[in-house]
């Protein structure tokens, strides 16, 4: 059991780590830092967390050894927290993170720390939904999700079985990855996706000059644009973070989508057809493999 368990950040990702923790009796308290009363207030009406702090700072005197700290803000955020929780680390608390970028959170550890420190474990839930705020909350969002962890040569092994162990009191199946590998591949299986899902509302909402575009739009745009109603903020800082394996997932999807360009215009049908074939026995290989992640990752 976590003594006290700090949660920064109580949106769906936060909130949901916190509340998962409460509700299968983790940690002796809960404590979340908001940026806003209300959001506290709700947060500890809901469950969410025990008490809460508008300040990282009202905390990290209490914290030591057999305490935890979550990090859940925006991807780019990290580092400010990383500042204030030098104390912290120094004490022997384990520190880890939910971040979409792995390779930016550990510049920015190397940036404050000069190294990335023992207990410092970078992790990352694919898990979610296109909902946020403290109000998504959701104490089972990881069961039988993935959780990846990236640690680096000089990590604990203490503070890697501390945080392996609680993600799976969570309900998660825990992987171990490279920090380089993990953001090619969510670079290209999750934060593609949504620029591509951005990108085509974004189009056909302000583009076309059609004011009927959406009122006769089927289920399939509905579900296939569904992750543009995620937090754009989050994703700003996502594609930010990881633009190097963003852009190179880009480039090589457009360079697909000319092609078929090219084939419509050109009525190739045996490109269509054999494009379209491939794609349908992916997805269908996908689908019965049973993946875990049902959710979408943040």
């Amino acid at each position: 059991m976590i003594n006290k368990l700090v949660v920064v950040g109580l949106g769906l990702i936060g909130g949901s780590f916190s509340k998962g923790a409460g509700v299968r009796g983790l940690a002796k308290e809960r404590i979340g830092v908001v940026r806003r009363a209300q959001t506290a207030q709700q947060a500890i009406e809901l469950g969410v967390i025990d008490r809460a702090c508008l300040n990282l700072d009202e905390i990290i005197a209490e914290l030591g050894e057999g305490d935890m700290v979550f990090i859940a803000v925006p991807t780019l955020s990290v580092e400010s927290v990383l500042e204030k929780l030098k104390p912290c680390l120094a004490r022997g608390v384990t520190v880890t993170d939910g971040a979409s970028v792995k390779g930016s959170v550990a510049e920015a550890a190397r940036r404050v720390f000069g190294d990335i420190p023992t207990n410092l474990v970078l992790g990352h839930p694919i898990a979610g939904s296109e909902k946020s705020g403290v109000c998504a909350a959701n104490p089972d969002l990881y069961l039988n999700h993935r959780v990846i962890l990236t640690p680096v040569d000089s990590t604990s092994a203490s503070s890697m079985e501390c945080v392996t162990q609680l993600w799976q009191a969570l309900g998660a199946e825990v992987i171990n990855m490279p920090i380089a590998e993990h953001d090619q591949v969510l670079g290209a299986t999750s934060h593609l996706p949504h620029a591509i899902a951005y990108s085509l509302v974004d189009t056909l909402a302000h583009d076309l000059d059609n004011p009927n575009i959406f009122r006769y739009a089927a289920g399939g745009f509905r579900d296939f644009t569904r992750i543009a109603s995620s937090d754009p903020r989050m994703w700003h800082d996502i594609m930010r973070a990881n633009k190097d394996a963003v852009t190179a997932s880009l480039e090589l999807f457009m360079d697909n989508l000319q092609r078929l360009k090219t084939a419509i215009e050109t009525d190739d049908g045996d490109y269509l057809l054999a494009t379209f074939a491939r794609a349908k026995e992916a997805r269908d290989l996908y689908t019965q493999l049973g993946s875990t992640n049902s959710g979408d990752e943040p």
